[in-house]
This record gives structure tokens, sequence and C-alpha cells, in this order.
């Protein structure tokens, strides 16, 4: 049957993001005008396998659904010493697990979590290279994720604070870089709300849910600044296996039920022929 109506593929590179420095995924391609070209569309849908679920189950959630995603590095700089001798240097090791510890009582103790959730975490912490030698400087990175663009700001703030008072507290200094990333997945809530029954449909009865935030992120919240969207997630895990057991998407033990796939692909042409047909 012809469709009433056109349909947009969008093959986006870089869903995980562009090299360090560099521009790519969702957000170069809306710079580029892949939402203002012809056919210009008007609405936008999306979704991701995920281990959350068992295969056969399809959740969505209405608003806010995938949280911002920010980078941020901390270069701690202090002076160099004989590790037998470490008061004749300033131990950036030393000061740099004091602000990593600082930087815990952010979300804890700073953010209003009942109206938001909010995590700071960092990643990695590196630095020096003998058991003897105290090195002149450390650096760590870590990621940032909130729902709340004024709590977004709070926290980029508060980790300039506290690196640098602490740093300083020390007698070293610190330099922080906040590179900000994918804004907050929001699915536009009067086409989630037409786009559930239809999810219904192909999910079967009591296997579409309505799911919670999520702390992921996702760059599909670049094209939903520009035009209504909806991003949902379909379960991928094989029903034997527990879900809090089930290794998550990032884990190279991740096992897929390869079935979710057919039901991924029917949700979307759903939603597109449905859509089409309201319009």
């Amino acid at each position: 049957a012809d469709l009433p109506g056109t349909v947009k593929f969008i093959f986006q590179p870089a869903e995980e993001g562009p090299p360090e420095g560099e521009e790519g995924g969702a957000e170069l391609m809306v710079k580029q005008g892949v939402l203002d070209q012809e056919p210009i569309p008007q609405a936008i849908f999306g979704l991701h396998l995920v281990s959350a679920y068992h295969v056969g189950t399809i959740a969505y959630r209405p608003g806010p659904a995938m949280a911002a995603a920010d980078t941020f590095k901390i270069v701690v700089q202090g002076r160099q010493a004989h590790g037998g001798r470490p008061w004749t240097g300033v131990d950036p090791l030393v000061t740099s697990a004091q602000i990593l510890v600082g930087l815990q009582t952010i979300v804890s103790r700073n953010m209003e979590v009942i109206k938001e959730p909010a995590v700071v975490t960092v990643g990695a912490l590196n630095g020096g290279v003998r058991s003897n030698i105290i090195p002149d400087k450390a650096e760590m990175v870590g990621t940032i994720r909130t729902f709340d663009q004024g709590m977004r700001q709070e926290v980029h703030e508060r980790i300039r604070r506290v690196a640098e008072n602490i740093a300083e507290s020390a007698g070293a200094t610190a330099s922080v870089t906040i590179e900000t990333g994918y804004p907050v997945t929001d699915n536009d809530r009067d086409l989630t709300k037409w786009a559930a029954p239809v999810l219904a449909q192909v999910a079967g009865p009591g296997k579409l849910v309505e799911g919670s935030k999520t702390t992921g992120a996702e760059d599909f919240s670049f094209f939903q600044q520009k035009i209504p969207g909806f991003f949902f997630w379909v379960g991928a895990t094989p029903t034997n296996v527990p879900i809090e057991k089930a290794p998550s998407n990032h884990s190279p033990l991740f096992k897929v039920d390869e079935s979710s796939l057919a039901i991924g692909a029917e949700a979307m042409a759903s939603l597109t022929m449905a859509w089409l047909q309201a319009q």
C-alpha cells in the first residue's frame, strides 16, 4: 500500500558521541539542517534496545525520560617531591582524593533530589608513575547526569567551587573543564499520549509499561529540541535471564534475544503508518 505521506530515515553516525574535540552525531546533523531540508518532518520517533526489560516488553515515558549528560575534567597541579620527603612538595594525589570525596556531597547535600535526580561520577583518576615519587599533577574525569536545567548549571558551578577551593586549601591549583553534552531526552507529552495505544497493539496485553526515568543519555534529544519527538525502549533480555542479573547495554556480556529486533521494527513501522494516517 502507498504511504499517506513521506517518511524520512536518518542514518546518524556517532550516537555515542564524536571523537574528543570534534563535532558529530545528532547535534551536527541538526546544525547542518537535517530537519530543515525537504521533506521537512513534523514528528520524529526513535527507540533503543535495552537489557532492563525482557524481550517482548516495550517501555515508554512521557516528558523527561533520559538524563542530560555532561563530562568534566579536573587537573590538579601540585609540586613534585620525593615520597620520603612529602613536606617539600604539594601532593596532587591527596588533594585529588579530597576533591573526589568533596564532589560526592554535591548531590547528597546540595541538590533537591526530591525534585529531580542527579548524578556526579568520577570515572578515572590518574597521576604518578613511581612508588616513591609524589607527582606534580593528577587528573580526573567524570560524568554529570541531570534532568533539570537549573540543577545542571548548579552542579557545574559547584564542581568548580569544590575543586578550586579544596586545591587552594592544599596549596595546589585545580583547572576545571566541563563539556556540555546531550540535553534531556524529553518526550513530547501529546505525541507520547498518542503513541502509547499504538505501541500497546504491537506489544500485546500487559507488555507495554510506563518506565522510570533513566540516567542514561541519548543524542536523539537534539532532534527533540527542533520538532516533537518520542523515544521509547524495547526489551532485549532473554526471558530465561533474570533482569537483575542481565548485563547492561555497555557490558561485553550484553546478551540480546534477536527477536527484539523484529519487535522494534514493527513498533517503528506501526507508529509511522498510524501517524501519517492521522494527519
